[in-house]
């Protein structure tokens, strides 16, 4: 009678510890109009088309990539991507894997995450340079990027630059 009143406290025990209830913070998405936002933002990028992001990147829209002390307002940004072509040639951004959105509840939070391996050839050396990176590119209201972060080695990039 003890083994099964052992047995049976232990079954309920473990059936207690493993019945906890689930909670979700949000959704995360393989395929949503956000995601085609980054590719063309993306595209626009490589094409070298200030006037296409313009429109995907809100006014107040901040920049920041690895190795920057703080964050820059979106026009500044770009003139630093324009900046890449006239110190590489042959740049691409290709895309790694899929991207996603991620839609969290608390804060109403909307970020795509894309992962991403630029290459260019170094103008200076005739290097080619490759640069694994992830970005989160958070989205207002009005489907706008508003903040996007850049996390890689651009060490070699900017050695290369200067």
């Amino acid at each position: 009678m003890k083994k099964i009143i052992i047995i049976a406290g232990l079954f309920l025990l473990a059936f207690t510890a493993f019945s906890q209830k689930e909670e979700t913070n949000g959704t995360i998405y393989i395929k949503h109009p956000y995601i085609d936002v980054v590719m063309k933002a993306n595209q626009a990028y490589l094409d070298k088309d200030n006037a296409a992001n313009k429109v995907i990147y809100s006014d107040t829209a901040t920049w920041w990539v690895t190795g920057m002390k703080k964050s820059i307002p979106i026009a500044d940004a770009m003139k630093t991507w324009t900046n890449d072509f006239k110190y590489f040639d042959d740049i691409k951004s290709e895309q790694v894997g899929y991207p996603d959105y991620l839609h969290y509840v608390d804060k109403d939070y909307k970020i795509v995450q894309s992962w991403w391996l630029w290459s260019g050839k170094s103008k200076k050396t005739g290097q080619i340079l490759k640069v694994r990176e992830v970005m989160f590119d958070e989205f207002n209201n009005d489907g706008k990027i508003v903040r996007e972060t850049i996390f890689g080695d651009f060490s070699k990039v900017m050695k290369d630059e200067m």
